[in-house]
């Protein structure tokens, strides 16, 4: 594995570059479904310019807290210079202010049909570079497996070169893929098209909670990994949120997704 781009390149460099080209691409797929659904609501954009800053930062303090007890953890200025960060830790944030603005704003329509097909685009271009920088899973003996062949990678991961790991951000990618033709396919056909985003979010959680299996996380006392104990503290909400969704279809009860074209 490589994971640099072009001479001189870091692997943060091509991790970053690939999350710059994961934004950008959802913004563009957000801005042909909202001309496809003929909204005319530029606020949008707002929305999207407090999702992209608040995800950032809840991607950077999402991994903060790796101890109950305060004082054993980096400082939030040491953390935020040199600490990973949390793609879960970004969601919730985006999702957070993305609820905050549209209040500001009063902006009475959901949202959800225009941000489902963006961010699984984005999602999946932007994991390239996790796929491409950090450790890919557990060791493995699937034919599909990486092999460790940088000195520098086993001596990061611990573990010797030439073990084969589980590409579990390939597995990532291939579920964000999956789901984006899943909406493609479904965006018309819901009674509210705005419950694609609850659905797609109610499944990216349950299939991160288990492909955690061979993400090669820390795990805690509890026997899980950080990422699955908030997934487990969420997934109920999540979940009974889809049922209402999918409910709301077989009764055929109509709300306004987004707003009328001007």
């Amino acid at each position: 594995m490589d994971p640099t781009l072009a001479q001189g390149w870091t692997p943060s460099m091509t991790h970053d570059l690939w999350v710059g080209l994961g934004v950008l691409t959802a913004g563009v797929v957000l801005a042909l479904e909202k001309q496809r659904r003929g909204v005319d609501d530029d606020r949008i954009w707002a929305l999207v310019a407090l999702a992209v800053a608040f995800g950032a930062v809840g991607a950077r303090l999402g991994t903060w807290l790796q101890h109950l007890q305060p004082g054993t953890n980096d400082s939030l200025a040491l953390h935020w210079l040199y600490g990973n960060r949390s793609i879960l830790g970004g969601l919730a944030f985006a999702y957070v202010s993305v609820l905050v603005g549209k209040r500001l704003l009063r902006m009475r329509w959901r949202t959800g049909a225009l941000f489902a097909p963006s961010v699984a685009a984005g999602m999946a271009v932007g994991r390239i570079g996790c796929l491409l920088t950090e450790l890919p899973g557990t060791p493995t003996d699937v034919p599909w497996a990486m092999t460790v062949t940088s000195a520098a990678d086993a001596a990061a991961w611990g573990v010797p070169v030439g073990t084969r790991l589980h590409p579990s951000f390939a597995y990532e990618i291939a579920f964000h893929l999956v789901a984006l033709v899943a909406i493609w396919i479904w965006r018309d056909r819901l009674t509210d098209p705005a419950d694609l985003f609850t659905l797609y979010i109610t499944g990216y959680a349950g299939f991160r909670f288990v492909v955690e299996l061979v993400r090669g996380n820390e795990l805690t006392d509890l026997g899980l990994t950080r990422p699955q104990i908030f997934l487990a503290a969420t997934l109920p909400l999540l979940v009974w949120r889809s049922v209402v969704a999918i409910r709301r279809r077989d009764t055929g009860v109509d709300r306004e997704p987004v707003p009328p074209p001007a």
